[in-house]
């Protein structure tokens, strides 16, 4: 069975964040391997995907203005995915898909409606992590979403076995991946004007987080470390990059915010702290070089793509002594901390900036790429979606799939 597959792959919206990064280069992979794709997110008029889209792509406009409830804007999001396909004139009508793919709830809950409608015949889901809700309504959607899909993939052996032992679902394992020709640690033309956008002081240490202020990414933790570590150096600087999400994490801010007025430290470019927001793709593999540290001393993680990505750009990493990183990280590949000690994150954030050996860096990176490929990543994902259509949409097509 080596014939091309026509694949459907939904992720929650077009901006810059872990999972639409993974179906980005899931996509990229398959159209390479022979396989069409299209890439199919909710956005708001106006908005493009962060990056270009390998294959076709279509964005699911959202009408009026975004719902103040968090569970009213995902269920807006889950009916106009579910109306986007199934009108007159919808994608449906116009395409044939082999497989239908979601990479979170949102598309997830879409696809078991329009398969509840007898409109597709299946789909898969990829569990890149779980969250807790408090909203009954949004823990619901979450668990649906795994609960009711044909087949379900992690990437992660942590999250495998915990859907499996504690959840009672079983599932397969598919890897992440990372493109050695943008993430690399030769200097780009870009760097030099980079550092004087963002205010990177020339010469002086960068520490370097990915994913915005939110209390899975420990940031405020990572803050109080940082305020340790300017003791000794005082001229190292903390940059948060990133942060676009749906969840609202207004109270990580305000939290953030004290503890930047506790420790006396200026925000701003040139300052001690720059929190940049989201920046242009372009930007990222510029900034992990000019980065002395990645710091990701994360609470909960799917896996952590920014490990694989800042190693390739010649960049030490400090991670949380925690499921996934101690799975695919060997000891000697990163500084490790205890995510709920600043003193810890303090200590391996030093130890990294102190010990920091490019060569080891650069062999640490290589052998896990060679582990974690895209390329490798699409062969894993097309042998599960052949397994799906052999044995059928069922209850049986779940043992199958993850055997």
């Amino acid at each position: 069975m080596t014939e091309s597959l026509s694949i459907a792959l939904f992720t929650h919206s077009v901006n810059p964040r872990g999972g639409v990064v993974h179906t980005l280069e899931l996509a990229q992979a398959l159209q390479a391997q022979g396989h069409a794709v299209t890439v199919i997110a909710p956005a708001r008029p106006g908005q493009t995907f962060f990056r270009p889209v390998a294959g076709d792509s279509e964005c699911v406009f959202l009408t009026g203005e975004p719902a103040a409830r968090l569970a009213d804007d995902i269920g807006l999001r889950i009916h106009a995915i579910e109306q986007h396909l199934k009108s007159p004139g919808g994608l449906l009508q116009r395409r044939r898909f082999d497989i239908f793919h979601a990479q979170d709830p949102i598309g997830a809950n879409a696809l078991a409606n329009l398969r509840g409608q007898g409109l597709v015949p299946h789909f898969v889901r990829t569990v890149h992590h779980l969250d807790h809700f408090d909203d009954v309504q949004l823990a619901t959607w979450q668990e649906r979403g795994y609960r009711e899909a044909d087949a379900v993939l992690c990437v992660s052996p942590m999250w495998q076995q915990r859907l499996r032992h504690s959840l009672g679902r079983d599932c397969g394992l598919v890897c992440n991946g990372v493109d050695l020709r943008r993430y690399r640690p030769l200097p780009g033309p870009g760097d030099g004007a980079l550092r004087r956008r963002l205010g990177l002081v020339p010469g002086g240490e960068v520490v370097l987080c990915i994913g915005g202020i939110e209390e899975r990414k420990n940031t405020v933790r990572l803050l109080h470390a940082f305020a340790q570590l300017r003791a000794s150096r005082p001229a190292a600087q903390l940059v948060v990059a990133g942060g676009a999400s749906l969840l609202d994490h207004s109270a990580m801010a305000r939290d953030f915010q004290q503890a930047l007025a506790q420790h006396g430290l200026s925000q701003g470019p040139g300052q001690a702290v720059v929190v940049t927001g989201p920046l242009p793709d372009a930007d990222m593999p510029g900034l992990m070089r000019l980065a002395s540290v990645t710091a990701m001393p994360s609470l909960r993680e799917g896996f952590g793509l920014v490990v694989l990505e800042s190693l390739a750009c010649g960049t030490p990493v400090v991670v949380s002594r925690i499921r996934p990183f101690v799975d695919y990280l060997a000891p000697q590949d990163a500084r490790w901390a205890d995510p709920l000690d600043p003193s810890s994150i303090a200590q391996a954030l030093s130890q990294a900036l102190d010990g920091y050996d490019p060569v080891e860096t650069a062999a640490t990176a290589r052998r896990l790429a060679d582990h974690y490929d895209w390329h490798v990543s699409a062969r894993q994902h097309v042998a599960h979606y052949r397994r799906l259509l052999m044995c059928g949409a069922s209850a049986s097509a779940v043992a199958c799939d993850a055997a």
